[in-house]
């Protein structure tokens, strides 16, 4: 079983992106890859076409390698509730809510099978896994219980890379210390340093480089510079990093920063426009007037509404609405865009019934099964007929009563062919969908632009675009080259041959 494991000094050194970018690279050269990460801990999930939910970023590493993602590319998938609870996702499915503790009590033992299995079935099928840790290697009170770095690197026999992120600052000290706290076999793996997200002149990084080198006897196989946001980030982290403005931006549109906000990588397609400036806003900061506003997915729908509503953010958002603003909801943020969300079992935490921003003639009721799937529909709006590829995640049912108008002379109509996945108003203000990756779809996406544009007195833009898959692709390509550039891949290929 052929495999490179890929490590990180710390949550966020770049992991996922160097996974992706190895995927892209190799596969380029004739290997048939596939990525690998055991257990992924995020909110932002994609769904297989069988149905089953992964991480986000392992299926964008499974489309850089060209292949169709899979739920053995991550087999556990834990989505924190803001609770100190996370849902595990096993094999795709949801199996249970727990605890931390309750976790490695009751799912270390099935999780570690379900990560064999997965490895056993993917090196059946692949010449190489591209396998990505999790945090970091080296927690002294955790190691005994991890699930996806060296443990998953012994079992493989995996040559390893070190992957340090130099921006932070103490770049030196992360490696040395990470390499002084793993065990003599684990350290024996690492056959490779990265420097990630270098920033300057090499030369003058060089003497450093020559120190780590003789202080460790591992190689430094790339010093890879800064990125820009160029993939998909797993936590909400690398929000914070995003920038505000475009030089060259006509329209603003305002996401809710949600404490429990999902799949936000909802939104790269419209980060990817040239004119559009995506802003996140926080609950404490001013809603100010965008062009639309977009409540994204929330893994605890009620307790994220619970807190719009008391931070007076919820009552911004109505107001802009009723002054005439466009309001976009996504999954959780659909739900909460209704009159009532009960939760009767308690799924997300308390029973109860709780009162919506009352936007749209939506009641929505939590329950414990969770609809996971792939969709392919036809638009009705912005303009009829367009086809819309997309996924669904959301632990509720939701309903609408057509007629049963909020505002006078305002109607309600079903976004899509099927009106349960949708509903817009008559004046195209209000909108609502349970379906993820809506503006993957370039032509949709367009059209809705336009609309906005149109508000503002600017040009239609052009809507016989390609889908963002295809511009994801060329994203890809691009990573892929600049990454290769500053890599040596010869001597760590060197330890597959």
């Amino acid at each position: 079983m052929k495999a490179i494991m890929i490590v990180g000094t710390t949550s966020h050194a770049g992991k996922s992106l160097l996974t992706a970018s190895l995927c892209r690279i190799l596969s380029r050269k004739g290997w048939r890859v596939a990525p690998f990460k055991g257990q992924n801990m995020a909110l932002n999930a994609y769904v297989t076409a069988s149905g089953g939910e992964i991480g986000h970023a392992q299926a964008v590493q499974a489309w850089a390698a060209g292949v169709t993602p899979r739920i053995e590319m991550n087999p556990i998938l834990l989505k924190p509730q803001g609770d100190m609870t996370s849902q595990v996702i096993l094999k795709g499915r949801p199996v249970g809510r727990t605890t931390a503790m309750e976790y490695y009590e009751q799912f270390f033992e099935p999780g570690w099978q379900a990560i064999e299995e997965s490895l056993q079935r993917l090196s059946e099928e692949f010449d190489l896994l591209i396998c990505e840790g999790a945090g970091s290697p080296a927690e002294p009170n955790l190691k005994h219980r991890d699930l996806t770095n060296m443990r998953v690197a012994k079992h493989l026999k995996a040559p390893t890379l070190l992957v340090v992120d130099i921006d932070r600052g103490g770049a030196f000290a992360h490696v040395v210390g990470t390499l002084e706290l793993l065990e003599p076999d684990e350290r024996d793996l690492i056959k490779g340093i990265i420097i990630n997200k270098f920033r300057g002149q090499k030369a003058l990084l060089q003497p450093g480089i020559d120190w780590l080198q003789q202080r460790t006897g591992i190689p430094v196989v790339g010093v890879i510079p800064w990125l820009e946001h160029t993939f998909p980030a797993e936590d909400s982290l690398s929000l914070l990093e995003r920038p505000d403005t475009k030089s060259n931006s006509e329209l603003t549109i305002a996401v809710i920063r949600l404490p429990r906000i999902s799949n936000f990588t909802d939104f790269d397609p419209l980060e990817a426009e040239p004119t559009v400036t995506v802003r996140y806003v926080g609950l404490k900061d001013s809603l100010g007037y965008p062009d639309a506003v977009i409540l994204p997915g929330s893994k605890t729908t009620i307790a994220d509404l619970l807190a719009l509503q008391r931070t007076g953010l919820a009552e911004a958002i109505q107001n802009y609405a009723a002054a005439g603003g466009t309001v976009l909801g996504i999954c959780g943020g659909f739900q909460m865009m209704g009159k009532m969300l009960a939760d009767p079992e308690g799924v997300e935490g308390q029973e109860g019934r709780y009162k919506g921003l009352g936007l749209i003639p939506l009641k929505t009721v939590i329950t414990g099964q969770k609809v996971a799937r792939q969709r392919q529909v036809s638009s009705n709006y912005p303009q009829a007929g367009l086809p819309v590829l997309g996924y669904e995640i959301h632990q509720g049912r939701s309903h609408w009563a057509e007629g049963e108008e909020e505002k006078p002379n305002v109607t309600y109509n079903a976004l899509f062919d099927d009106k349960n996945l949708g509903i817009v108003d008559s004046t195209q203000s209000i909108w609502g969908t349970y379906l993820h990756g809506i503006f993957d779809n370039g032509p949709w996406r367009r059209a809705w632009l336009n609309r906005l544009r149109q508000q503002r007195g600017l040009k239609s833009l052009p809507t016989g675009i390609s889908n963002y898959r295809e511009q994801r692709e060329m994203m890809l390509d691009t990573l892929a080259d600049v990454v290769e550039s500053y890599l040596d891949l010869s001597s760590l290929l060197a330890y597959l041959s």
